[in-house]
């Protein structure tokens, strides 16, 4: 989880991606030993020199501009949630946390509880899942039943088959999911738990390893997910992603559907499996 290195391999990749034609620059010439854009162009296109740009890229640049790298950024054709990544890998702060795990407080469990039709859960740092609603235990995992390190989405998506089946996009939720987790690499580079959960996915899945070296990266902000529940059937549902004003590494991943669409029935149906048991009759205190 080395920084500098996190930084040469993402700014590689990100030039490998990016041919000459793409990056509006039609005019190099030569002949190319490498897919993407080189060393020297990207300098050009950022207006900077190549020995500066080549210690940016290896790690060595000190005290470097947000110009500067907004420069980068552009020529690179990043995007927002990249442009962030790029910043927070080459501009470290001194945001440091522990790494213990995240608390949830009362209100945050208050307003899942209060989500009674839709299913919705908190994600902290490194994907771990903090709470829950029951909608959200009935469609993603019966979150109570797992130990609480096993409850973390990339460990569900990667080492639990039973992804694969709740996810007909599974390739597609699977790449979201290591971009999620680099975006947050890129935000804490020092979280010793975060470096020991891309060391276990990396040592199980071969799947994980081929995502996590293409450097993809992505935050949590709004999508559509298809699901396939073995009671309710596939259902596509839209998610938005909204962050806690005092902690922005506390997650609410809230699904929906539009109204009268197949999939709010599926929910509907759904919310019928985690309604409680009608309660036992009891008899009016004073009658026999």
């Amino acid at each position: 989880m080395d920084r500098a290195q996190q930084l040469t391999e993402f700014l590689q990749t990100r030039r490998a991606r990016l041919s000459p034609e793409e990056a509006g620059a039609t005019t190099f010439g030569g002949r190319r030993r490498v897919p993407g854009l080189r060393r020297e162009e990207l300098a050009l296109l950022a207006g900077v020199s190549v020995d500066y740009y080549t210690r940016l890229e290896q790690g060595r640049a000190r005290n470097v501009s947000a110009d500067i790298l907004d420069a980068v950024a552009r020529a690179l054709h990043l995007d927002a949630d990249e442009t962030a990544h790029l910043h927070n890998l080459a501009q470290p702060t001194a945001r440091k946390r522990p790494a213990r795990r995240q608390q949830v407080g009362p209100e945050m469990r208050q307003a899942l509880d209060a989500l009674t039709t839709v299913p919705a859960y908190l994600i902290g740092r490194r994907l771990d899942v903090l709470a829950w609603n029951d909608l959200a235990r009935v469609l993603v995992a019966d979150f109570p039943a797992l130990p609480a390190a096993e409850r973390n989405m990339a460990r569900l998506v990667f080492l639990d088959d039973a992804a694969r089946d709740l996810y007909p996009d599974w390739e597609s939720k699977a790449r979201d999911t290591v971009a999620n987790l680099r975006f947050d690499a890129g935000r804490h580079p020092d979280d010793p738990l975060l470096a020991e959960l891309v060391g276990e996915l990396s040592l199980h899945s071969a799947d994980f390893r081929r995502l996590w070296a293409g450097h993809g990266v992505r935050g949590k902000t709004r999508g559509r997910k298809r699901f396939a529940h073995p009671r309710a059937g596939e259902l596509a549902l839209d998610y938005v992603a909204m962050s806690a004003p005092d902690d922005p590494d506390l997650t609410m991943m809230i699904y929906s559907a539009p109204a009268g669409s197949d999939a709010a029935t599926a929910l509907q149906l759904l919310a019928t499996l985690t309604a409680p048991a009608d309660p036992v009759a009891l008899p009016v205190a004073g009658t026999p």
